[in-house]
């Protein structure tokens, strides 16, 4: 069972994350949510279009202009505040590797702490333990927030994801976080090259028989383009083809810009899998 905010998720139910991104710069809406209120438009739409958490995110992920820890929470601390306001049901992530800014956050109304660099800041889990909210433990290949790798390599990726993220997690719940509360993140792209995140994924699996829920953020990257040599804005059927493979192999959320074409994936292997009825079943019965 997964507990976030006030919602529980059983095993088989699949739940979208959606990105809401606080930056000017970022890979790819080049900033379309930066202001407040196309970012609230975005979180009610996505709402509508069946997420169950939105994901806020003061800082790029990849290299460009710094950002510090008061400008990150000058993006995204009002709006976490505003979202709970008008949203009171939906969950709220905010993605941050700083225990600064989760502080705040988590103040504002923040329900789950999104680490996408693997607990640089090893505060950050103090902090999701104190307020009682969610963590995400991800694997980043030890690399510095906001770097690219270059030449990195692992003699196993997926035992090295499973050491890092299982660690993460366990000391996680020693300090306090609550346990039904912690998602595992194989990190794709971060930290690894493209072979790494493919290979990351055909064996999700392994991170599944954990029993930890997994959280796969596949939108759009870099390794889906790559493996289809496509730029950012046709990577959409790459990126569903990549969730419903993760679907089908066992992950539970999905970090995702297109939210109606990622609830129509997953409803969809989840009723081959036979968790979800059809949502209508006529054909042979007239």
């Amino acid at each position: 069972m997964l507990r976030l905010g006030q919602h529980t998720f059983d095993a088989h139910e699949p739940v979208i994350m959606a990105i809401v991104n606080r930056t000017p710069d970022s890979f790819y809406d080049q900033g379309a949510t930066f202001q407040d209120e196309p970012a609230l438009a975005r979180v009610e739409q996505a709402v509508a279009e069946g997420a169950a958490i939105v994901d806020i995110g003061g800082v790029k992920a990849g290299p460009g202009e710094e950002v510090d820890a008061a400008e990150e929470a000058r993006r995204t601390v009002g709006f976490v505040a505003e979202v709970r306001r008008r949203f009171p049901d939906v969950i709220i992530s905010v993605d941050t590797w700083r225990h600064e800014v989760g502080e705040a956050v988590c103040e504002a109304g923040a329900d789950l702490l999104n680490d996408a660099w693997g607990g640089v800041d090893p505060k950050l889990a103090e902090v999701a333990a104190r307020h009682g909210v969610g963590l995400v433990c991800t694997h980043a290949g030890g690399v510095e927030p906001r770097t690219r790798p270059h030449r990195i390599g692992y003699d196993d990726v997926m035992a090295d994801i499973l050491t890092v993220t299982l660690g993460l997690a366990e000391r996680a719940v020693a300090l306090g976080v609550p346990r039904e509360s912690v998602l595992i993140d194989p990190g794709h792209d971060f930290g690894k090259n493209t072979r790494h995140s493919l290979e990351a994924t055909r064996r999700l699996p392994e991170m599944v028989g954990t029993g930890w829920p997994v959280l796969v953020s596949l939108s759009n990257k870099d390794f889906v383009g790559e493996t289809l040599d496509k730029p950012v804005k046709e990577r959409v059927i790459g990126t569903l083809a990549t969730t419903a493979v993760s679907a089908w192999l066992g992950a539970q959320v999905y970090r995702v810009h297109e939210v109606a074409e990622t609830r129509q994936v997953l409803d969809m292997v989840s009723s081959i899998a036979g968790h979800r009825p059809p949502a209508v079943a006529r054909r042979g019965l007239a």
